[in-house]
C-alpha cells in the first residue's frame, strides 16, 4: 500500500468517527428538546437512558396527570399511569448488571412487560416523590409536584 491509500483510509477512519461523535452530540440537542417541549404540561420532566436490551437510548422523560412520556428524535412513546402495575428503583438493571455511581433504574412493568429507565440519582429521587415504588396489586398513588 502506498502513503497515499494509507493517508486516504486514515482520513477516511477520522470522518467516521467525527461524524458518529457530531450525531451523538446532537441527539443530546434534541433530547433537550423533547424536554423544554414537554415542560409546560408535566409535572416531571427529566433526561434518562432507556434500556433495551443492552442498549441505553437517550430520552426525555415526562409524567402528565395521568401519562408517563419517553421521547426522543427516533421515539415518542408513552403509556397510561393506570396501566403501570410495578415500580422499582434500584442500582440494578434487570439483566443483572450492576450501575455505577450516580447512576441509578426506575423500572416500570406494565401487563409483564418491564421498561428501564437509567438516570442520575437525584433525577430518580424526584422520580421516587412523583411514582412512588409499588408492586403488583397496588393501587397507584402518582403524586403532584
Amino acid at each position: 500500500m502506498s502513503m497515499t491509500e494509507l493517508a486516504t483510509i486514515a482520513g477516511l477512519i477520522v470522518l467516521v468517527v467525527m461524524v458518529v461523535v457530531f450525531l451523538r452530540l446532537r441527539r443530546k440537542d434534541l433530547v433537550t428538546e423533547f424536554m423544554q417541549k414537554r415542560k409546560a404540561t408535566s409535572k416531571l420532566v427529566s433526561r434518562a437512558d432507556y434500556v433495551e436490551g443492552m442498549e441505553r437510548i437517550p430520552v426525555a422523560i415526562s409524567l402528565s396527570d395521568d401519562t408517563f412520556y419517553y421521547e426522543n428524535p427516533d421515539l415518542e412513546a408513552s403509556f397510561e399511569l393506570g396501566r403501570i402495575d410495578e415500580v422499582e428503583y434500584g442500582d440494578e438493571l434487570a439483566t443483572g448488571r450492576t450501575l455505577d455511581e450516580p447512576w441509578r433504574v426506575m423500572r416500570l412493568r406494565c401487563h409483564g412487560a418491564a421498561f428501564e429507565f437509567v438516570m442520575d440519582k437525584n433525577d430518580c429521587a424526584k422520580w421516587m416523590e412523583v411514582i412512588p415504588p409499588r408492586g403488583m396489586g397496588e393501587r397507584s398513588t402518582a403524586r403532584a409536584v
